[in-house]
């Protein structure tokens, strides 16, 4: 099942490369849904007691240098490839109703990006992970560059410089990860048997001096792809020049990449390291939290209002790792797959509002609601699942991280308390300028059709599922979440008995019993 879930992406859009130009989006469609349908029986046949992988694959690969091809789930890494299979059916379908030149190549590299990144997701090999998690470069690379849209006349970078400044930045970022990754193995073992099997590498430990440099290698990569601030500088031009399908799959999963990998790599292979740095990675992640959001309420682009409020919420998400409390964890991975379904679907909307007034510039639009209430009501939902109003999904996963954060710097949480006002802010003003303010001169106003809904629609629905019950990630998560937080604190409580009691107090607040 697990190669399955891996290699259907690619195998679909090999098989794509030799069918009919009308036949590549429909074909990419069922390739997408074939995923979906692999990743959600294997979700339901998840155990969420055990925090220990599930759906293993482990064979030998390069022997001589104790590369294996391992494969595995678990709580940390089942709801992102769960994520990565919702967003890209929704993607791929979204661009298989509009028209693009060469899109038997378009299509193919969209499969196999997401090929790429349910590898780093499934990856539980430190070297396998790297290459992975390289290799997503590749097909971004061309999808972003051939059919980007070029800003060179309006001012802005073209769609190839923009690609090529995103590459610069983030390959720096992975070339450090290999270099730390190979040291990690040959430091660890010490002169015996060399092994990148990330969990035989948690048993061998290295020094507190190794782990230093290796930390900040590993760091670097990771906080590039979030992006992090002052390594963001790739994010803007990339933002306005990818085509919007390919953005929305980019911006809602291979972002929590990164912040996947802290809790996967660093908090495990490097436990001191952590603890000794934590105050400066909360620093960088605080810096996120309020340069994004201030940046999102001084854009008039919808793009990077969308860009520069994943750069916030992704601060908070590393907040979130970093209070190394398993609240806070827990939170931080919730907070991953809102952000992911929340942010997908705007880049959707986006695309819907460009179509209908020829501009992404939110002063060059304004009373579509009137003649399109189905979108702004979509459109409606999940601005308020972005800012995180009370009852939401967001509102739970931004609650732990913060809870989390407050028991262990309250001076920290203090501070990205004002991230959740500014959210605010910047989220109604991008709803209120595309929907309700004065219609422009010449503007076409129409509903959303029905192929466009069926793509939206269940985006949204799944942010309506998991604001009613976000315990379907919490309690399939916290398991191996206590685990990896322990290998750094020292804790021991039961894992189990403490994601129990954490859901049954959340819901006696949020239910008002009981005065949080």
């Amino acid at each position: 099942m697990t190669n399955v879930l891996l290699w259907a992406p690619l195998a679909f859009g090999l098989v794509g490369l030799f069918l009919p130009r009308r036949a590549a989006g429909p074909w990419a469609v069922l390739g997408a849904a074939v995923t979906l349908a692999v990743a959600v029986g294997m979700a339901v046949g998840f155990d969420g007691g055990d925090s220990g992988l599930q759906y293993t694959v482990d064979t030998p690969w390069i022997a001589g240098l104790g590369v294996d091809y391992s494969l595995g789930l678990d709580g940390l890494n089942l709801f992102l490839v769960l994520l990565t299979a919702v967003l890209w059916t929704g993607g791929v379908a979204f661009a298989a109703f509009r028209e693009y030149e060469r899109p038997k190549t378009f299509f193919f590299l969209m499969l196999m990006a997401e090929t790429a990144t349910l590898g780093s997701f499934l990856a539980q090999d430190l070297l396998l992970f790297v290459l992975f998690f390289d290799f997503m470069l590749v097909p971004f690379y061309f999808l972003f560059g051939a059919w980007g849209h070029d800003r060179s006349a309006e001012g802005g970078a073209s769609a190839s410089a923009a690609t090529l400044k995103m590459i610069v930045y983030t390959l720096i970022g992975s070339l450090l990860m290999l270099v730390a990754a190979i040291a990690t193995a040959i430091i660890s073992a010490d002169g015996g048997h060399v092994t990148f099997s990330i969990q035989a590498l948690q048993q061998q430990g290295i020094g507190l001096g190794s782990q230093r440099w290796i930390f900040w290698f590993f760091a670097a990569a990771f906080l590039v792809k979030m992006p992090a601030f002052l390594l963001h500088g790739w994010m803007p031009a990339a933002y306005r020049a990818a085509p919007l399908p390919a953005l929305a799959v980019f911006s809602g999963v291979l972002a929590k990449v990164g912040a996947y990998g802290f809790l996967r790599i660093v908090l495990p292979l490097f436990p001191e390291a952590t603890v000794e740095f934590q105050e400066v990675v909360l620093v960088i992640a605080l810096a996120s939290i309020l340069y994004g959001s201030v940046m999102a309420f001084t854009q008039t682009n919808l793009r990077l209002i969308a860009g520069y409020s994943s750069v916030a919420q992704l601060g908070f998400i590393t907040a979130g790792i970093f209070a190394l409390r398993a609240d806070g964890a827990d939170g931080a991975v919730l907070q991953m797959v809102n952000h992911g379904l929340v942010v997908a679907p705007i880049f959707i909307i986006i695309a819907l509002l460009v179509e209908r007034t020829g501009s992404e510039d939110i002063r060059e639009m304004g009373g579509l609601a009137l003649r399109a209430p189905v979108l702004a009501a979509l459109f409606l939902i999940v601005a308020l699942a972005t800012l995180a109003m009370p009852g939401s999904a967001n509102f739970v996963g931004e609650f732990y991280i913060l809870n989390g954060l407050f028991q262990a710097k309250i001076v920290f949480a203090l501070i990205a308390v004002s991230g959740v006002a500014m959210s605010a802010y910047y989220a109604l003003r991008m709803y209120q300028g595309a929907m309700h303010n004065r219609e422009a001169e010449g503007l076409l106003s129409r509903e959303i059709g029905l192929r466009d809904a069926l793509v939206l629609a269940p985006l949204v629905l799944c942010i309506l599922a998991l604001a009613l019950y976000p315990q379907l990630i919490l309690k399939r998560t916290d398991p191996t979440v206590e685990q990896t937080v322990a290998k750094v604190t020292g804790g021991s409580a039961p894992a189990a008995r403490l994601a129990e009691a954490r859901v049954l107090q959340f819901e006696d607040v949020f239910s008002g019993s009981r005065k949080p």
